[in-house]
């Protein structure tokens, strides 16, 4: 932002405030963010220590062993940031703490090895008192470093951390201008953050599952994920190295239809990679284009009933900014999902070839399929009931006629099949069909949801459902 305060500006405020005193515990990408404070001036107002346990033994012996056996991961920076804000209050609460607001900043960081091979990442938070005395916050955020160089990504480290620190002193009241401010000095082709969490006193009305879709919303990150409890969680935490099953859709709502796309593909997939469905992780996915309204505005209310009703189907849930399905597969690629498999309607399905979608992509049409149908993904097509009756498939399925021989080559190669055994009782069921007798409160909508989503949308009165009239007038 042209308009923000330079880092040096923001780091001199805390510095010289005269009531912010604490702890900077860093691990992994050097003491970046506590340099800044250093060279700001006046660093003597505001830190009471700084410390790198780079070695394993050291940093076990000072936070404890992670029973994960990883170093760079949220458990890790909980464990740090309790710690150091403990030693605080136990050492210094009788001589500053009635006058100092005490604060633990600490980070864990892979930065990009030599050799360029791993994923560059990182967890970092601060956990502070918003008054002298008072109880703690926590602000928890997951970043990605994007820069090719080593020191390119401490740098980026060291801006963000600045940033997040000002934030949580100064923006505090405003969750929406505190996440923009994470990015100033920076740009998405540097840094990315994918995970925010906001605990505590000061952010008790903050609801964590808004703040992730601004980071979505803001370009700050591609993708975010909430566990059946409809809880933010990391994606890569869930997602790493196992094999998924992704099944996009509207959910608005969740109907049968939808429910039987999970189950039939699931089936059909654990079957062919020869694994059991408990081992095969479920996604829902949603594009962030399908919650906005038609001022292009996303709609929180809407997006929120469609999580808690995914929830309700014990499913977890991806809203990505990714419509075209060849970046939805190189996401979970980067996440090295062994075996990837897509569920799509007709609909859906034929948009792949729609050559439109590709005006952008170096290479067009042909490279984006490439992309799509890797090695390691089966694409499962859900058959269509129109309104007149007639069942759509793959075996009478349209394409346009210049792409017709790659449709066959497909098929043949089994890279897209039917899904196997879906339920031909429900295809008549179409959400929009749903979603006007939900506005309406036309009776017969229920039969046509699952029971948890029908329970839910009655007793939350979610998309435009009127019963919230019909109990004013009881």
């Amino acid at each position: 932002m042209l308009d923000s305060l330079s880092l040096r500006q923001k780091a001199l405020r805390i510095n010289l405030a005269k009531r912010f005193y604490g702890t900077f515990a860093e691990i992994g990408a050097g003491q970046e963010v506590a340099r800044y404070f250093f060279q700001a001036g006046g660093a003597s107002g505001s830190i009471a220590k700084t410390i790198s346990a780079y070695d394993m033994t050291f940093s076990d012996h000072i936070y404890g062993k992670e029973d994960n056996g990883r170093y760079v991961c949220e458990s890790r920076l909980l464990k740090m940031l309790e710690k150091e804000f403990q030693l605080l209050q136990e050492r210094l609460a009788d001589t500053r703490g009635k006058n100092h607001q005490f604060f633990a900043f600490s980070n864990t960081v892979a930065a990009l090895n030599f050799s360029r091979t791993n994923e560059a990442h990182g967890w970092m938070g601060v956990r502070f008192q918003h008054a002298p005395g008072s109880e703690v916050s926590e602000v928890v955020i997951h970043v990605r470093m994007l820069d090719p160089q080593n020191v390119l990504q401490q740098d980026a480290l060291g801006i963000i951390g600045v940033n997040l620190m000002y934030a949580c002193f100064f923006l505090q009241h405003d969750p929406e201008a505190f996440i923009n401010s994470l990015m100033d000095h920076l740009d998405a082709t540097r840094i990315e953050v994918n995970f925010i969490r906001f605990g505590g006193e000061v952010f008790k009305t903050v609801d964590n599952r808004l703040m992730n879709l601004h980071l979505l919303k803001q370009g700050m990150t591609h993708a975010i994920m909430f566990d059946e409890q409809g809880s933010v969680v990391l994606p890569a935490d869930h997602l790493h190295k196992k094999d998924v099953l992704v099944v996009r859709g509207s959910f608005r709502p969740p109907t049968l239809v939808s429910l039987d796309m999970i189950k039939s593909g699931l089936a059909h997939f654990a079957k062919n990679i020869g694994k059991k469905e408990s081992d095969i992780v479920a996604v829902s996915e949603i594009t962030i284009s399908t919650i906005k309204d038609e001022a292009g505005a996303v709609t929180k209310e809407d997006f929120l009933a469609r999580v808690d009703l995914i929830c309700a189907l014990g499913i977890k849930t991806l809203i990505t900014n990714y419509p075209q399905y060849y970046k939805l597969a190189n996401y979970f690629a980067r996440m090295s999902v062994p075996n990837l498999g897509l569920v799509l309607g007709i609909y859906n399905f034929q948009q792949v070839f729609t050559v439109n979608e590709y005006s952008n992509v170096e290479g067009g049409i042909l490279s984006a399929l490439g992309q799509l149908f890797r090695d390691n993904v089966r694409v499962y097509i859900y058959p269509y009931k129109s309104e007149k009756g007639a069942v759509e498939s793959l075996d009478n399925l349209n394409v346009p006629s210049n792409f017709q021989h790659v449709f066959e080559h497909l098929k043949e190669n089994g890279k897209v099949v039917d899904v196997d055994k879906p339920n031909k009782d429900i295809l008549h069921i179409y959400s929009s069909k749903v979603l006007q007798m939900i506005v309406k409160n036309e009776p017969g909508w229920e039969k046509m949801v699952p029971p948890s989503v029908a329970k839910e949308i009655n007793e939350k009165c979610l998309f435009g459902h009127p019963c919230f009239i019909e109990a004013k007038n009881v």
